[in-house]
């Protein structure tokens, strides 16, 4: 699991069969002290409410191909939960 930022969405107009209504979000990973670390990401949005600027987790691979209404769709990250509040330092 890791922390990010939600910075932007992505439209898609075709989508697997399994992802149709599944949000896709552009979301920056963060390190430990809650600073950006490597490249922007695509992650589906399995909580279906998150957007720009709020603060995620997310988890990758298998789990998260599983963390969406349809189970094992193409997805290498997916949101799994909104950060209500951080302590990072």
């Amino acid at each position: 699991m890791q922390l990010g930022t939600v910075i932007g969405t992505l439209v898609a107009t075709q989508k697997y069969d399994g992802l149709e209504g599944v949000k896709f979000l552009v979301v920056q990973p963060l390190d430990k002290l809650g600073e950006p670390e490597g490249e922007p990401l695509i992650a589906a949005d399995g909580t279906a409410q998150a957007g720009p600027g709020e603060l995620v987790f997310m988890i990758y691979s298998r789990e998260a191909a599983l963390a969406l209404p349809e189970g094992f769709v193409p997805v290498d990250a997916a949101i799994t939960g909104i950060v209500d509040q951080a302590d990072l330092r």
